[in-house]
């Protein structure tokens, strides 16, 4: 075999907990469930879904997507909605039935979310790996008993990936094989936008210099500096693209050079970004924001936009270290940052500093360490 080629697939079928809709934004669970679909059977499992009566009997909906990838699903009456035990105990019945239908047998579970224990529990998986995503407890309206939970799902993990490096450094206290896998980057997909790409409509008409983000709006955005930097900077159009989730639209500033543009499809993102001169994190600095690693940094790169950050940890380590991140902390710092970023690409240093970085990694090689470690614990047994 040769040294470039992955090594031989052998795992059992991948069984995955979420607490995001694949449908949702295209993140870290689709980029690897989309990968270990090509090699073998992958369910994943989403949060029940409630209906506003108690008609409906108990149920899975099984929906197809990308690679033969099953998305499970299970519907549940109104009833069942205050009571978790009862919830979990029907989910798990409604899992058994399928795991038979389906003669999944031989398989593992993989966890995104610590509270989808009590729904699987009653099962013998090969292997159970904990990929820690990010510090779920601190979001919004997480439920009080998560860390509880999370502490469980320790004790059950063979295998324990974090989201990033500062996740890494709070949760390998807690569990003797955990491993960090940093937010990586398919760069091909977003190289595309380095290149001359026809002007989706709803941006076509925004004027120059632009300033984008994409992703998710919700309590992790500074919509303080957003506002702070489009009263300071008239001049510059600010593109937010993502859909609002968990805090109120009216709370966000609508200056006339702010365009909230909504969610889009991941396959529509490069030419976003290819018509904007700067790239943004807006991230505010509290509780929900002190772990992330946001796939985004890497991904603005390979589009070729010059990036300039609020200061979190994961986009400071590598990227501002590297200069290839400009770190801002004040709307005074991030507007001169902004000045500066609109030169960048006239920098030869910079692209090339910034290409060789970004060779370094892939959620294909990702993807592949995590098999490798996940064989070798399955072979150690």
């Amino acid at each position: 075999m040769k040294a470039d080629q992955p090594a031989a697939y052998s795992l059992p079928d991948v069984v995955c907990f979420a607490h995001l809709h694949w449908d949702f934004v295209w993140q870290r669970p689709q980029h690897l469930m989309s990968r270990f679909a090509q090699q073998g059977r992958v369910f994943y499992v989403e949060d029940a879904f409630y209906h506003n009566d108690n008609h409906v009997a108990p149920h899975l909906e099984i929906k197809e997507r990308q690679q033969g990838l099953k998305v499970v699903v299970a519907h549940l009456p109104d009833c069942l909605r205050h009571s978790a035990p009862a919830a979990d105990m029907v989910q798990q019945a409604l899992l058994q039935q399928y795991f038979q239908e389906q003669r999944i047998t031989n398989y593992l579970f993989w966890y995104y979310t610590p509270m989808a224990l009590g729904k699987s529990g009653g099962f013998a998986p090969a292997l159970t790996v904990y990929d820690c995503m990010d510090e779920l407890a601190n979001f919004k309206f997480a439920p009080p008993e998560l860390r509880e939970r999370e502490q469980e799902l320790f004790r059950k993990a063979d295998l324990v990936f974090t989201g990033g490096h500062t996740l890494y450094e709070a949760k390998r206290q807690q569990h003797a094989d955990a491993h960090p896998f940093p937010s990586s980057i398919d760069k091909a997909h977003f190289g595309q936008a380095r290149h001359a790409l026809s002007e989706p409509a709803d941006q076509a008409g925004i004027a120059h210099p632009r300033i984008g983000f994409f992703g998710v709006v919700d309590e992790r955005l500074d919509i303080e500096l957003l506002g702070q930097l489009a009263t300071a900077h008239p001049e510059w159009e600010f593109v937010i693209i993502g859909p609002v989730v968990k805090i109120d639209p009216a709370t966000l500033p609508d200056s006339a050079n702010i365009h909230y543009l909504g969610g889009k499809d991941y396959q529509e993102l490069p030419t976003y970004l290819a018509g904007w001169d700067v790239a943004t994190l807006l991230f505010a600095d509290n509780e929900s924001t002190k772990f992330i690693s946001p796939t985004k940094t890497p991904e603005y790169l390979a589009a070729g936009r010059p990036v300039v950050s609020t200061p979190i940890r994961d986009v400071v380590r590598p990227y501002g270290e590297l200069n290839l991140v400009q770190i801002a902390a004040t709307a005074d710092e991030f507007g001169q940052a902004i000045e500066t970023a609109l030169t960048q690409t006239q920098d030869a240093d910079w692209r090339q500093r910034t290409d060789e970085y970004l060779a370094t990694i892939s959620w294909d090689q990702t993807w592949q360490q995590m098999v490798d470690l996940m064989q070798a614990r399955i072979s150690a047994q």
